[in-house]
Formats: C-alpha cells, sequence, structure tokens
C-alpha cells in the first residue's frame, strides 16, 4: 500500500492506493500546530483491508513529526483514537 500526502493552503488528504483503488482521509489546517480531521473515504473494494487504520496512524505519525495536533471530527478516525491510547500525545 502506498500512501501519498497532498497539501494546500487550508488542509489536504492523505491517499492510500491499493489493488487500483484510492482511499482518503481528509483535514483543514486550522493554525500550524493543529488539524481537523472531517472524513475518512474507503472504497467497498479495499474494506476489511486495513486501508482506514493505516491512513489514521499516518495522519498521526504525520502530526508526530510536524509537531501538530488533531481534532478527531470524523467518526471513523475519532473511534480509532479512542481504541489507541498511545495516540493520545497528538489528540486534541
Amino acid at each position: 500500500m502506498k500512501i501519498t500526502d497532498e497539501e494546500n493552503a487550508s488542509g489536504g488528504r492523505y491517499v492510500a492506493e491499493l489493488e487500483g483503488h484510492q482511499a482518503e482521509m481528509t483535514y483543514s489546517r486550522t493554525s500550524p500546530k493543529l488539524i481537523i480531521i472531517d472524513h475518512t473515504g474507503v472504497p467497498d473494494a479495499l474494506r476489511g483491508k486495513g486501508v482506514g487504520q493505516a491512513l489514521a496512524l499516518h495522519a498521526v505519525e504525520a502530526a508526530r513529526t510536524g509537531g501538530w495536533k488533531i481534532i478527531p471530527l470524523c467518526p471513523f478516525f475519532k473511534a480509532q483514537a479512542v481504541r489507541h491510547d498511545e495516540w493520545r500525545d497528538v489528540i486534541n
């Protein structure tokens, strides 16, 4: 699975490519030190393959590397954050 970052002035998305399909996790940037993850989209063809989890982990790692926090508005990401206590350092 390949995950890439796409960023613009107001936010961006993380895109996972697998088996010819794309999944995404989108976010908006509220400040240089804070993003809001607002959507995770995984096509049916990729469900059950850990793609959403891989995108969530990628977002957490990006936050740690970049030194920012995440507000989890996306229901999927929010549920993952609750399950992963080790992510508390970047969850706002």
